[in-house]
């Protein structure tokens, strides 16, 4: 398949395609960006005000690139030529994974979970007991590694910002609705790879199918998770009232921020959400191979996490 995902996230775009290449014209822009189909796999369109014209819908089939429109950042529409409608070999691959694959997937991607965390708890509380029992519990081989090492987190992050008495939880409010929204956003971003990617977000690795859930984009964003929490944890140090937990739209704009921080990645330059797709590449090509040796989650050893250098 064609290698780029194309964002479109502008206010306001103008998008059509003139001599085979995608045209994209934004409000205040210079001059128009071009970037010919052929080499596209999919265009992601989050902008609020954009205009899309006919002669790319049929352009953009002809050249089998999918187009994903999101609304508020979620993907809600998936356009797919009739080729692409179907791809019989990823989908074949994906649904018929062997136990054994799946399970060592899913390992290394909570190996890099936990190890984002630990990062993160090293930073924000170095002295924290629960950091010293998280560095253990990090490099371990348990099946219950990830709600050890979540709870050990928990406990430092909160001591870092000197909150007592708190519990994780959906509809605990408080805290928890920062975190929850800013896990929202990771969720579109991820969705958004996993479309443009052509992989189907309800076939996960662990997470259990529930009706309109995603269950692959639960998965993969796991590793990804500290990022928001190290996000959330600079507004909150910054605000230490009661306030602070409110989701305003100060904080929305702050949060959504995350995606857009500079890592190294595997000897790239790019923004979280450059990395996201890194690893989407890989798991596809883990799944088409049928190999877990492709699939490179996002960890602190191969990357330097903004803010944690």
């Amino acid at each position: 398949m064609s290698y780029h995902i194309v964002s479109i996230d502008a206010p306001e775009a103008d998008l059509t395609c003139r001599d085979g290449q995608l045209v994209c014209i934004t409000k205040g822009g210079a001059e128009a960006k071009r970037l010919p189909l052929e080499d596209i796999a999919a265009i992601i369109i989050t902008s609020f005000s954009a205009r899309i014209h006919s002669h790319l819908f049929l352009e953009a089939a002809r050249q089998g690139v999918a187009l994903v429109i999101c609304e508020r950042f979620q993907p809600i529409s998936l356009l797919l030529p009739a080729c692409r409608s179907s791809d019989t070999l990823l989908t074949r691959r994906h649904l018929t994974l062997s136990a054994s694959v799946r399970g060592k997937l899913w390992e290394k991607t909570i190996d890099a979970k936990c190890a984002n965390q630990l990062a993160l708890a090293q930073r924000i509380a170095p002295d924290s007991p629960a950091t010293r029992d998280l560095a253990i519990a990090a490099r371990a081989k348990t099946a219950r590694k990830e709600g050890g090492c979540a709870k050990l987190f928990w406990d430092a992050f909160t001591e870092g910002l000197r909150i007592e008495g708190f519990a994780r939880g959906r509809k605990l409010g408080g805290l928890n609705d920062l975190l929850n929204y800013g896990y929202a956003v990771l969720l579109s971003t991820v969705l958004q790879k996993l479309y443009g990617f052509g992989l189907d977000p309800t076939v996960g690795i662990s997470h259990a199918i529930r009706e309109r859930s995603a269950p692959l984009a639960y998965d993969l964003m796991e590793p990804f998770r500290p990022c928001v929490d190290w996000r959330i944890y600079q507004w909150v140090k910054d605000r230490p009232h009661e306030e602070a937990f409110v989701v305003t739209t100060e904080f929305r704009r702050w949060v959504t921020g995350f995606s857009l921080e500079k890592v190294d990645y595997l000897g790239l330059d790019l923004d979280i959400r450059g990395v996201i797709e890194g690893v989407v590449r890989s798991f596809r090509q883990a799944v088409t191979m049928e190999s877990v040796r492709p699939y490179r989650p996002w960890t602190w050893k191969n990357s330097k996490w903004a803010g944690l250098s």
